[in-house]
């Protein structure tokens, strides 16, 4: 049972890898992933705004709730048992700070993939389990 639906930039380098690697991890399809530059995304999730969920990243409890930033993060790693070594950010003395260090990742996001992958943006990219 899907228990968090991530609503990702399937565009990007860096969040492509680390929703791969979610992917590996998650032998029990807790994890519903959906690149939000899919043809037609707005209108099959009408809840969800796309230019915002470029901004910040989005996901989606199965109550329906909503989650952004590193609480999506927090809460797909602790989905496949990794969790621990993501708390940290989310303890109250250090949440602020990498809340706005996330804000500065996400909105240079293709700046840094192309430092680091060599490639700003991504054409063909895609996920081995296909979750829309």
């Amino acid at each position: 049972m899907t228990e968090l639906k991530i609503f990702y930039d399937g565009g990007c380098p860096l969040c492509l890898a680390e929703m791969k690697h979610l992917l590996k991890l998650d032998q029990y399809n807790k994890i519903d992933l959906v690149d939000i530059n899919q043809e037609g995304f707005q209108a099959k999730h009408p809840n969800i705004n796309r230019a915002k969920a470029d901004q910040i990243l989005h996901g989606q409890l199965a109550d329906g709730s909503i989650l952004l930033g590193l609480d999506v993060t927090h809460k797909a790693w602790s989905l496949v048992g990794k969790g621990k070594w993501t708390a940290i950010i989310r303890w109250p003395l250090i949440r602020p700070i990498a809340d706005f260090a996330y804000l500065q990742f996400a909105r240079h996001r293709h700046f840094l993939s192309r430092l680091i992958t060599g490639q700003e943006r991504c054409e063909s990219c895609n996920l081995e389990r296909k979750k829309c």
